[in-house]
């Protein structure tokens, strides 16, 4: 059996059984597991299904979906990644930190965290911190505002980035590909991101396995511009080894 048509089994067998292991697969088509692991990459890289944990599960959406079900999704998760993150922040430090279910649970760990000065472009962050922690220095950008992500977004934020510089930035996003990069759905968000890697002496990644080897359509930026990624697996196959190439510390 070729390639192709093994590989466009795959995503009938997925979409019908809803998840199945590299193992099942590579018993069910007589092949290696490296071979099935390369079929699960290269499909998942071209947004066919989701490869997660050793695993192939159907591509349900082409999208986050609404914030307020994003904070249901992998909660557990992302409280864990908020956790470990908060080593990475010292009292003092000046913190560029974006929209995102991922970033609001960290902003909740910012709130411990004395003396800090925050630039943001999430009202929900900005609340979230300034009402537990007084010491906090806040800063809310401008612009247009979206009603159900509580963000701003668009030139006026990205012009008044330009005034500020920041020691570390967290950053959530949609998507981390081997053959891609940091990726996001939003193309503002995706700018904000950017904008802020750029100004920012650290970047710090907070992402959970469910972003690993999904591509999106906007570029966040490369895993060269990465210092660090904050997640609750550790990556694996061809996203494993680009990061480790590029020197980004995985925690």
């Amino acid at each position: 059996m070729r390639p192709r048509e093994r590989q466009l089994q795959i995503i009938d067998l997925v979409r019908h059984h809803g998840k199945l292991g590299v193992d099942e697969l590579a018993a069910r088509f007589a092949v290696s597991a490296e071979t099935i692991r390369r079929d699960l990459t290269f499909l998942a890289a071209h947004g066919k299904l989701r490869k997660v944990h050793g695993s192939a599960i159907p591509l349900r959406d082409f999208g986050e979906g609404a914030f307020a079900q994003r904070m249901q999704s992998n909660a557990e998760a992302k409280r864990m990644i908020a956790s470990k993150a908060r080593q990475l922040v010292a009292p003092g430090d000046t913190v560029f930190i974006d929209t995102g279910s991922t970033t609001l649970a960290m902003a909740e760990m910012l709130a411990t965290i004395d003396d800090l000065t925050v630039i943001t472009n999430s009202t929900e962050i900005a609340r979230t911190i300034s009402t537990a922690n007084s010491s906090a220095q806040m800063f809310l950008l401008g612009g247009a505002y979206n009603v159900d992500n509580r963000q701003t977004c668009g030139a006026i934020a990205l012009n008044q980035l330009e005034g500020f510089h920041a020691s570390i930035a967290l950053l959530a996003v949609a998507a981390l590909s081997g053959e891609a990069g940091v990726m996001d759905y939003s193309f503002d968000e995706a700018s904000i991101a950017s904008a802020m890697i750029a100004r920012a002496d650290r970047v710090v990644i907070l992402a959970d396995a469910s972003k690993f080897d999904r591509v999106a359509p906007f570029v966040v930026a490369s895993f060269q511009q990465i210092d660090t990624l904050v997640c609750d697996e550790t990556p694996v196959d061809l996203l494993a080894q680009r990061l480790n190439q590029a020197g980004v510390t995985v925690i």
